[in-house]
């Protein structure tokens, strides 16, 4: 009898998992609104598409309940993650407490249990519609953050008074909840770090280097990996994503965790997304280790794992069509002459103004025996 999996969320995002889940032979059973046609991508390709959405976990879980389910799971969407663990926590299958996604979803929540745990982490505060903020004795510049939002969205530095003022309406604008996270800026290398939990132990399986568009917005503009840190920091980078997860109760699934390094090798927490990573982690964590990152990611989800291990066999890079990154363009539209890309795509037709990871136009992924790169100087990718 096949296994039966409950997919949370039928956007785009959410496809990959269900044509994963369908090619190991897994009944898939979508939950997402119908009244959004963005909300029913998935419509016509999982087996079962129920109309209820995300949001609504007493209704998915007592639909869940009904058809049986052996698991439950989504990747890519913050707001699916407490409705996964809802589901899971009051079916008794594998999953995170419901109470503990609460807290890893909100940014300042989170930040509060870094703090509590002795998670290395900036200097923060919250900050409310309608109230001012105490951030006396804070050092600009400084970066604002919606609570509750992903994809970079309102995320600004600010390096004055008046750049703060302006930051700070834009992401209590942009918050559903009307609340934004104050933080000085760390300096140093963005990193993200793929991980996969059973059972509460942590495999680091990826660790990618991001480039990202200057400030006040920071838009990811490429992805390498495997990262560029020495083995010494690597260790520590990895001591400190698993205090992170830890701190926030992980016990189950996939987690992309961003952290900072600094020039002198301080490790800074930026975030845990309790959740798969977007811009196709799932693949390139695949091209450079060889593991199906999404079908361990499922099987987890449905109580079965095999202990991995982690081997990195080639560079892999991601670099995005958009402002700033006119070159792209030309190696998508002449990928034929280059033999290490693997896939390229125009997303859209034209480039947008930079404000979250949505405005870009269209990627490029490469596999090589070396990292490769863009030489402004000389007009190539070598």
């Amino acid at each position: 009898m096949k296994k039966k999996l409950a997919i949370i969320g039928g956007k785009e995002e959410q496809a990959p998992l269900v044509y994963k889940a369908k090619e190991m032979e897994i009944e898939t059973h979508c939950f997402s609104w119908e009244k959004n046609v963005e909300n029913t991508f998935c419509k016509g390709i999982a087996d079962y598409f129920h109309p209820i959405s995300i949001l609504e976990k007493e209704q998915i879980l007592e639909k869940c309940k009904e058809i049986k389910i052996d698991g439950v799971t989504a990747i890519c969407n913050d707001y699916a993650v407490p409705t996964v663990a809802y589901v899971a926590q009051n079916m008794g299958l594998p999953g995170n407490r419901y109470e503990d996604m609460l807290i890893a979803i909100n940014k300042y929540k989170a930040r509060e249990r870094f703090l509590q745990k002795g998670v290395s982490s900036p200097h923060f505060t919250l900050a409310k519609k309608g109230e001012k903020p105490n951030i006396a004795g804070f050092k600009y510049p400084l970066i604002v953050k919606p609570t509750d939002r992903s994809a970079s969205l309102g995320v600004i530095k600010a390096n004055t008074e008046k750049e703060f003022q302006n930051a700070l309406a834009a992401a209590l604008e942009l918050s559903f909840e009307g609340e934004a996270i104050v933080e000085e800026f760390v300096s140093g290398l963005e990193m993200s770090v793929d991980t996969m939990s059973w059972n509460g132990k942590h495999h680091v399986f990826a660790m990618r280097d991001k480039i990202t568009s200057k400030a006040p917005v920071f838009v990811e503009l490429a992805h390498n990996e495997p990262s560029s840190v020495s083995k010494e920091n690597v260790a520590k980078i990895e001591v400190e994503t698993r205090k992170a997860l830890n701190a926030l109760n992980i016990k189950l699934g996939a987690c992309d965790t961003e952290i900072k390094i600094t020039e002198d090798g301080n490790v800074y927490l930026i975030e845990v997304n309790p959740r798969m990573g977007g811009d196709r982690s799932y693949d390139l964590i695949k091209y450079s280790t060889g593991h199906d990152y999404m079908k361990i990611h499922i099987n987890a989800a449905l109580g079965y794992w095999e202990e991995p291990t982690i081997i990195n066999h080639y560079y892999i890079g991601m670099y995005y069509w958009c402002e700033g990154q006119e070159w792209v363009k030309q190696i998508i539209d002449n990928k034929d002459k280059y033999p290490e890309i693997i896939d390229a795509e125009i997303t859209k037709e034209k480039l947008f103004p930079l404000k979250c990871n949505g405005d870009r136009s269209g990627y490029f992924i490469y596999k090589s025996d070396r990292k490769r790169s863009w030489n402004e100087k000389n007009k190539i990718f070598e």
